[in-house]
């Protein structure tokens, strides 16, 4: 089967769980395809962690599930050495962060200490427990909830970790029709521990080769250099993007066009995937809150295409 077919019964089978969601479920797709992290932020009770369940199945993934709380320690994430008499020595207990697909729900009711254990596990591919440095499992991905701030009992997450989400969506509440399918159908987690895996790991990794292999042509990089220095011009934003996100805008512009069945970036991609990939990085200028998608939807409006 090539690879537009794959993309294509991924993208179905996720559809039959999570209704009436398509572009939201294409932008988790282009976010683990980009091999980025993802970050689901929605009041509790719409399907982030039914959908994070279905992706790490349908991917065909190792996963587990941590549900954060204000008590839950960095050792209880990465694991902890304890004494076995038998063995005379202390053996290494691996903790739920060795998956390849870490859900970390209601990631932000975890004091500021266990976030930031996160943060080399996201960036670097490793943790580093008592001195010493253990690889994880590849790929990774971490799949993170978040209940919104005005909740009781949450934290903000720090900027530095923010940034290392390649992608923030919200599902919202779903439209009519898809709430009475909900209402008449079958449980969702009956459904998603039915769903096959429909990707080898070496389907996968093929998969991510071709996202790198997307050509994105000076014009089109000039677009995205353009929308990166509107972010720093100081109309719309306190502070703009970094290198970083500008790297993560193209790689997630890349998924979108092999999801779309091209070979190169078209200016639609960076359009299609832009709020969802810079709004959480961004505070807009006159709001203490972060991450306003109407402020770069704006920001696009007035940047003139290449």
């Amino acid at each position: 089967m090539d690879a537009q077919h794959k993309l294509k019964s991924l993208l179905d089978q996720l559809n039959t769980v999570i209704v009436g969601k398509s572009s939201q479920i294409q932008d988790c797709v282009a976010c683990l395809l980009a091999g980025g992290h993802l970050l689901i932020d929605d009041v509790p009770g719409v399907g982030k962690t039914t959908l994070a369940h279905a992706l790490a199945r349908t991917f065909g993934l190792q996963f587990s599930r941590v549900q954060f709380t204000s008590d839950l320690m960095p050792s209880d994430l990465s694991g902890v050495s304890i004494y076995e008499r038998g063995k005379e020595a202390f053996v290494f207990h691996p903790g739920p962060i060795f998956a390849q697909v870490l859900l970390a729900d209601e990631i932000n009711r975890a004091s500021p200490k266990t976030q930031s254990a996160l943060l080399e596990a996201m960036e670097e591919k490793q943790v580093t427990i008592e001195g010493e440095t253990r690889p994880l499992p590849l790929p990774f991905f971490v799949i993170a909830t978040q209940n919104p701030l005005d909740q009781l009992g949450t934290y903000a997450l720090p900027e530095s970790q923010m940034d290392r989400f390649l992608m923030r969506i919200s599902l919202g509440y779903p439209d009519r029709m898809a709430e009475r399918e909900l209402l008449m159908g079958h449980d969702r987690r009956d459904i998603v521990e039915r769903l096959p895996s429909l990707l080898s790991h070496a389907e996968l990794h093929q998969l991510q080769q071709q996202v790198l292999a997307v050509h994105a042509a000076d014009p089109l990089l000039d677009y995205v250099q353009d929308l990166i220095a509107a972010t720093r011009s100081g109309q719309w934003f306190l502070q703009g993007l970094s290198p970083r996100a500008g790297i993560a805008v193209v790689r997630a512009s890349k998924a979108q066009a092999l999801l779309s069945g091209r070979a190169y970036v078209a200016p639609d991609d960076v359009q299609a995937i832009l709020p969802q990939t810079i709004a959480h990085r961004l505070i807009p200028v006159g709001d203490s809150g972060r991450g306003s998608v109407e402020q770069v939807r704006a920001m696009l409006a007035a940047v003139p295409l290449p």
